[in-house]
């Protein structure tokens, strides 16, 4: 038996390398002489960092910066020097998971952190930006950023504009900084592995903004904003952003990147996979299952995370993929239309869903261990 585990981190339970642990564990109760490989994976978004270092020597660089309310805060990234590369994660200076729940507001919330820690990483001679979108607590389609690296955003009076999502709308002008030439000369990556478009229905505000904290009025008023920055954008940069597939990562901040500072849109997953020579592994050794999964599978999924990533890694090389969720929240027909056959569910209704994240761990384990069990008998 030989077996390959990428799953996510089971978020509020467990890291991705706790899930592997797990996964691990149950496995080796069932086959004891299986082999077992895993990496730690991420689809850019929280754990993106851990992915990349989990996979090559690199340096940890703290930064002062601020969270997405504005208050000081440090941060790390990571830096390469050899190769000029930094790799940062959005939601460390930007993520949801700096605030509380009733400090959630994508109005109010800003990407400035992270421009900040981009702006510090060109500082120290990077030359080629990887920043892991997800896990953002913002919806500014990527201005607090852009401001932090030399942009204004003024009304139609002049005046210099907060960047947060509730000053999209007021947006009249949009001015490049000093700085601009300067930035041409960088690479930037925008990692991530969803494919909504920037406004719209499937649109950042709309499919993402409830979670950070906004009501159904105010989703109307960011997608407004957002509609507003794609139009000042495309009339005075000449750019035409909006409804590319992904544009809607993170608030519309791929979308920022992409309109600010020409970046490209990669996939987290492939990225690391790539990094983790994946694709040489499976080419060379013949692999029985992969395993993977996340806290809960549901319409993002569909939209493009890890697990659909690995799913098509599956596909490509002909390996039966199995998944372990902690809550699964997609029919029959939508789970056919991904290509995911079987799906393990650590939640039970009767015990509840606060039952299945304390106790996540054992739960996968046993999961794991009673579906190999079954194959062995």
């Amino acid at each position: 038996m030989n077996v390959l585990v990428i799953p996510d981190k089971f978020k509020g339970s467990l890291t991705a390398k706790e899930v592997i642990k797990s996964i691990t564990a149950g496995i080796a109760k069932a086959f004891s002489s299986a082999k077992i490989h895993s990496l730690v994976a991420s689809d850019g978004g929280d754990g993106f960092l851990d992915a990349v270092s989990g996979n090559k020597v690199i340096a940890k660089m703290w930064v002062d910066t601020v969270d997405p309310l504005m208050r000081p805060i440090k941060a790390m990234y990571l830096l390469d020097s050899k190769s000029k590369s930094a790799y940062i994660e959005m939601a460390r200076a930007s993520g949801l998971e700096l605030l509380t729940v009733q400090e959630r507001n994508a109005m109010r919330t800003t990407t400035f952190g992270t421009g900040i820690q981009i702006k510090d990483a060109i500082q120290k001679g990077a030359r080629r930006i990887y920043l892991g979108l997800g896990g953002s607590a913002t919806n500014d389609g990527g201005i607090g950023l852009a401001k932090a690296l030399g942009y204004s955003f003024l009304d139609n009076l002049g005046n210099t504009l907060e960047p947060i999502g509730s000053n999209l709308i007021k947006i009249a002008k949009i001015e490049k900084g000093s700085s601009y030439d300067t930035l041409n000369n960088i690479a930037f990556f925008a990692v991530n592995d969803v494919d909504n478009p920037l406004f719209g229905e499937h649109g950042a505000a709309y499919v993402y903004g409830p979670q950070k904290g906004v009501d159904r009025k105010q989703v109307q008023i960011l997608d407004d904003g957002l509609v507003n920055l794609h139009k000042r954008a495309k009339e005075q940069l000449g750019h035409d952003n909006a409804h590319l597939p992904g544009s809607g990562a993170a608030g519309g901040t791929a979308y920022g990147l992409k309109t600010f500072f020409d970046a490209d849109y990669i996939s987290g997953i492939d990225f690391i996979l790539k990094l983790g020579k994946v694709p040489d592994f499976l080419e060379k050794n013949k692999v029985d299952f992969i395993i993977t999964g996340e806290g809960k599978i549901d319409a993002q999924t569909i939209n493009g995370k890890l697990v659909k990533g690995v799913l098509g890694l599956g596909k490509t090389y002909g390996v039966p993929v199995i998944a372990v969720c902690g809550k699964l929240d997609l029919d029959k027909q939508q789970l056919n239309a991904l290509g995911l056959n079987t799906v393990l569910e650590t939640y039970e209704s009767s015990k509840g869903i606060d039952f299945s994240m304390q106790n996540a761990s054992t739960l996968i384990e046993n999961l794991i261990f009673s579906f190999f069990d079954a194959i062995n008998k």
